[in-house]
């Protein structure tokens, strides 16, 4: 087909000679949106964990804002016109939703922002909107961010071209297994579960003294914010890991307390990691109501800081059986899926692709970037050190001549003129 555009006045402005087929252009369009998906919004880098969103939000916040952990605390609202005005041009919601997830304890392992004020709650309450809400950064946020002035990572420029961003963020820990990632693109998805942060760096030092160890030596499965029981047995375990891809089986803890004339409750300790408190209390009200367990006679959610849902039972009821019913037909036992995809960095430093990787390659990927940035943060330090001694080395000749230099000064037509002169006399450069 031939492609024509008139003007205002009915005049061609335009026109296309060469026949274009729709099938292939409708593939080529398609296949540069699903590349932009991809690349740029749903899946995260496995060398800081984060996605271009979450980057740029812990970037402006840095960089821009200076919500370090010592400042005080500055509306969202700054934090979200910062992001979308230089670095990330799409809606506000996106942005404010990112913000918020990494502020909440029950969704990362290790939060990065702190949040002062209604950051949402486990029982599945929206935050307040970012004109009432505070922020600023939390001590381990600062540690993927530290060296980024040191030269340790590539830039690029932002979407209009005025400003640079980070391509990624130098990362000091391993970010992507620590708090993991959820995210769905087009015809691919990830999603990679937190797990302890203090076992993710015994096997990433580990991995350092020897490459072909055993992350699992280490790593005893995913650890989530808010708790749980994990059903899935070791070799489970090693098969999604090593494999990249899977189902986990997450149930809720729970204790039984003693009442008088012998009855018993049961104490719900612990939800099920992405399970809205809210909605599993009402859920075990439904069984009541509809009274498919007549052991059960009342459930109460008696949570503070810490999670308490009391389950009342008739006097003669087995907690076991309870239990065993409730995690059946409620949402006190779910299904974890496990997907290890991230983008992998290329040859070109601007690009990455995705892939679906082994836990073992996940530390491999990170230790590997973590070798480049401080490669490239000693030789930024280096090229400090060799430009101070170089300034030191001019004051050394100047020093022993001072005399001389301030005669020089004094017999010279103003400054242009004066470094031009000492310049050749001492053998000085411009540095």
């Amino acid at each position: 087909m031939t492609r024509k555009r008139s003007d205002g006045a009915g005049q061609p402005a335009f026109a296309f000679d060469a026949e274009i087929a729709l099938p292939e252009e409708a593939r080529r369009r398609y296949l540069n949106y699903a590349l932009s998906v991809i690349t740029a919004r749903a899946l995260p880098d496995v060398r800081d964990g984060l996605k271009p969103v979450q980057r740029r939000i812990l970037f402006a916040m840095y960089q821009n804002l200076h919500l370090t952990p010592d400042a005080k605390f500055k509306k969202s609202a700054s934090v979200v016109g910062e992001v979308i005005g230089k670095y990330h041009p799409h809606g506000d919601v996106a942005i404010y939703d990112a913000m918020v997830r990494m502020a909440q304890p029950f969704s990362l392992r290790a939060p990065l922002v702190e949040g002062h004020g209604n950051f949402g709650s486990l029982d599945g309450d929206s935050a307040a909107a970012y004109r009432y809400t505070e922020a600023r950064l939390r001590p381990l946020a600062v540690e993927l961010l530290a060296e980024i002035r040191k030269r340790t990572v590539d830039w690029k420029p932002n979407f209009d071209g005025v400003h640079f961003e980070p391509v990624v963020l130098p990362a000091r820990f391993p970010n992507l297994l620590v708090n993991g990632a959820t995210g769905i693109a087009v015809g691919m998805a990830t999603s990679i579960p937190p797990h302890n942060p203090c076992e993710v760096l015994d096997a990433a030092i580990a991995a350092i003294d020897d490459p072909a160890a055993d992350p699992l030596r280490f790593i005893k499965g995913p650890d989530f914010p808010t708790g749980g029981q994990l059903l899935s047995t070791k070799k489970e375990l090693r098969d999604v890991y090593e494999s990249g891809q899977g189902t986990l089986k997450l149930r809720a803890e729970y204790d039984v307390e003693e009442r008088g004339r012998g009855g018993q409750a049961i104490v719900v300790t612990s939800v099920p990691y992405g399970v809205a408190k809210a909605t599993l209390v009402e859920k075990i009200a439904e069984v009541i109501i509809a009274r498919k367990l007549p052991a059960l006679v009342d459930v109460r959610d008696e949570s503070t800081d810490d999670v308490r849902i009391v389950l009342e039972l008739k006097r003669d009821a087995d907690p076991g059986l309870v239990m065993s019913y409730l995690y059946k037909h409620t949402p006190l036992q779910t299904t974890v899926p496990v997907n290890l995809t991230a983008l992998v960095p290329t040859e070109n430093p601007e690009l990455c692709e995705p892939a679906r990787l082994s836990l073992g390659a996940i530390l491999r990927h990170f230790l590997d970037f973590r070798f480049a940035t401080v490669k490239r943060r000693f030789e930024h330090e280096l090229e400090e050190l060799r430009s101070r001694i170089h300034l030191l080395e001019g004051f050394e000749k100047i020093f022993d001549e001072l005399d001389e230099a301030i005669r020089i000064i004094r017999k010279s037509d103003g400054k242009a003129d004066a470094a031009g002169k000492l310049m050749a006399r001492f053998g000085l450069d411009e540095a």
